[in-house]
């Protein structure tokens, strides 16, 4: 039951404010019309109508002493003009045209007792109609002359336009819900900048954001902007000392690697210096990994043509690389940073070449996404181990990484990082076709 009642439920803030604002008032209208205002017109019709009894009463009277039929109608048509009453007689003496059953429109409030009270009061009632004419209530009596009709004026029988009431409750309950729901939205309004200023940070954007609303909005706020400098700062501190470390790095085996290339060729010499190779690309991998995409802005760019930008030098290397565009009309320019989206899928293309004898790159373009697709036919991850795969220096110890010890396992890691500051993902799967790994990189565009 509390899973069903949730998807009823509205999501987003300002639904939920709404739901809390009106949901009460609602209530305490439907609480006051049933148990008061109903009530309270039912009593009133009550008495009215005792009133136009004893009348009635009194006119059966006069019919009942007159003696025969048409005196008695002359009889009855006198008390009742002094009644404001209109007589109107059947001819004969069986019912004929008046309608046995009683007649009332469900929006009449106080039409079903005006019936109830007229039947109780009254014997020998046959009908009560409320809906032949307007403001008028003809009520049908078996008498002892015959069936006789009269006519009553409404206002006399039950409370005039009940309806009015009900009418300014709902007016003025929509226009102070209105007031209410603006006074709220602007104290919501806030939560709901706090909410995209956090979000646009988490994707590696930096929107401008002030505090404004309630204290404690205020307070979140205030603690958002110091978090969000507190993290700058860290990432810039962070960015800068690596930079140093990995400068401070490369001289030395800069130096190594003229050492041993002027010593005599020989196989140590060529293994030193394939290490020192070796050492070079972790430094560089390990650099990208803790610049991230921090010191790039967001730019408009093509996704396909970065892609074959990937591609292309990738061929060039000597890796079998196709590109697959199936965005199907829907390409163009989309806001993201060209370069950390290109260094993903070389980490990706140049994944698939270290594992695998060919590459397929695909690129699919829709409204909401960017999905590149890298597909290789290596031997593939586990899917038990897949989510490990994407942790930073992971190195997994099955046939995928054997004979293959270049890199610190930092190129998921990577290129997950770049998806999340997108807004994405980085999901690993199988290829269907090559048999090997499937890498999504999914871009929010």
């Amino acid at each position: 039951m509390r899973p069903a009642l949730k998807s009823f439920l509205p999501r987003s803030l300002y639904g939920r404010a709404a739901l809390i604002l009106i949901l009460p008032i609602v209530a305490i209208q439907l609480i006051v019309s049933i148990a008061f205002i109903q009530r309270h017109f039912e009593g009133v019709t009550r008495q009215l109508s005792r009133g136009v009894i004893q009348e009635v009463e009194l006119i059966r009277q006069v019919i009942a002493g007159a003696g025969e039929r048409q005196a008695a109608l002359v009889a009855a048509e006198k008390v009742a003009r002094a009644f404001d009453m209109e007589v109107a007689a059947q001819t004969g003496t069986q019912t004929g045209a008046i309608a046995t059953t009683d007649a009332a429109v469900w929006y009449d409030l106080t039409g079903g007792a005006v019936i109830d009270n007229l039947r109780a009061g009254l014997s020998g009632v046959i009908s009560v109609d409320l809906v032949s004419e307007r403001g008028t209530v003809w009520l049908a009596l078996d008498t002892g002359v015959g069936p006789l009709r009269l006519g009553i004026d409404r206002a006399r029988l039950s409370a005039s336009n009940p309806h009015q009431l009900f009418v300014i409750m709902a007016l003025a309950s929509v226009l102070m819900t209105l007031i209410a729901y603006a006074f709220l939205r602007n104290q919501l309004r806030p939560i709901a900048r706090l909410a995209t200023a956090a979000e646009a940070f988490g994707k590696g954007q930096v929107v401008r954001y002030k505090p404004r609303g309630a204290n404690e909005v205020r307070a979140a706020g205030a603690a958002f902007l110091d978090m969000r400098a507190r993290i700058e700062r860290a990432i810039e501190t962070r960015t800068m000392m690596l930079s140093g470390i990995s400068h401070d790095l490369r001289t030395p085996l800069t130096r190594l690697k003229l050492g041993l290339s002027m010593l005599p060729e020989d196989d140590e010499v060529e293994e030193l210096l394939r290490d020192v190779a070796e050492m070079e690309g972790m430094v560089d991998e390990f650099l990208s990994f803790a610049r991230g995409d921090a010191t790039e802005e967001l730019e408009a760019a093509d996704p396909v043509a970065i892609a074959a930008r990937v591609v292309e030098n990738a061929g060039r290397g000597g890796g079998h690389v196709v590109l697959e565009d199936s965005s199907a009309g829907q390409g163009g320019l989309t806001r993201l940073r060209p370069q950390a989206v290109a260094r993903a899928l070389e980490n990706l293309v140049g994944n698939g070449l270290r594992h695998g004898k060919s590459v397929r790159v695909t690129v699919q373009i829709s409204e909401r996404q960017v999905l590149f697709s890298v597909e290789d036919d290596g031997p593939g991850i586990p899917a038990e181990r897949r989510e490990a795969a994407l942790a930073p220096f992971a190195r997994l110890d099955d046939a995928r990484n054997r004979d293959h010890a270049k890199g610190v396992g930092l190129g998921l890691a990577i290129a997950a990082d770049i998806a999340r500051s997108h807004g994405g993902s980085l999901i690993l799967g199988q290829s269907a076709e090559l048999g090997g790994l499937r890498a999504e990189l999914r871009l929010a565009r």
